[in-house]
């Protein structure tokens, strides 16, 4: 796969290029860039397969580059130093990232995600989805993108009934009716939510209160929902999750 890796810090684009030749020798790095325009050059110039993008660079960022780009036909792994500034963008966009310091086995893994989306020709439309996201304030994302094993399916939060845990998989229950397996953790997407309102009832559950029709006083507390099912609260989360359908 061709590569270009782009940051504002040599020392880190150094980091990153070692560690991508020790471990990811299938990955061939054409160019490194230090700034968007150079990045924008490097890009167009070498029709990389995939880009290793830093999101906070000095004053602009890795989505600058993006938004220059006139097409964007490469996967992306954005590297960031916090897990703040965009990441929930990302996150909403079922992009994969890497927070530095690099760790090695979450950087094969995510070369090893991107380097079978690329062999298996999966067209996506997440790195557009990305940049309409970043248009809005976080509390009003609508929409979120969902990573199956064949498409990304991008759903509307509000179709969103409930997510279970099945061990490091997150089954979504969809007001179709649908049931949409996610390969990505429950906790990720409970702190991912919960500023749209999502409410962590369990360790095993996360549930949209739109669909909460009563509160049972059994078993310590159930959510009954409105599609007929009863949702576990445990004792931890009691309180919290009182509060705030008390609040609706």
């Amino acid at each position: 796969m061709r590569a270009i890796l782009i940051d504002d810090e040599i020392s880190n684009l150094e980091n990153l290029r070692t560690l991508l030749e020790k471990h990811c020798p299938q990955v061939s790095i054409m160019a490194i860039a230090q700034n968007v325009s150079d990045a924008v050059n490097a890009i167009e110039k070498y029709s990389p397969h995939l880009v290793f993008l830093d999101i906070q660079m000095g004053e602009q960022t890795g989505f600058d580059v993006l938004k220059l780009l006139p097409t964007r036909n490469f996967e992306v792994i954005f590297v960031t130093a916090y897990d703040q500034y965009g990441i929930q963008a990302v996150k909403f966009a079922a992009l994969d990232y890497l927070l530095k310091p690099i760790d090695i086995e979450e950087l094969i893994n995510a070369v090893n995600k991107a380097e079978h989306k690329l062999a298996t020709q999966i067209q996506t439309s997440q790195l557009d989805f990305l940049l309409q996201q970043l248009k809005k304030p976080e509390t009003n994302v609508s929409t979120i993108a969902l990573q199956m094993q064949s498409e990304i399916r991008y759903v509307n939060l509000s179709e969103i009934i409930r997510c279970e845990a099945d061990n490091t998989y997150t089954y979504f229950f969809l007001a179709n009716c649908e049931r949409i397996l996610v390969s990505k953790s429950l906790k990720e997407y409970a702190d991912l939510l919960r500023p749209n309102g999502f409410l962590r009832t369990h360790q095993s559950h996360l549930v949209n209160p739109k669909y909460v029709k009563s509160w049972l006083k059994e078993d310590g507390g159930i959510l009954l929902l409105n599609t007929g099912e009863k949702i576990p609260v445990s004792k931890p989360n009691k309180e919290t999750v009182k509060q705030a359908l008390q609040q609706l």
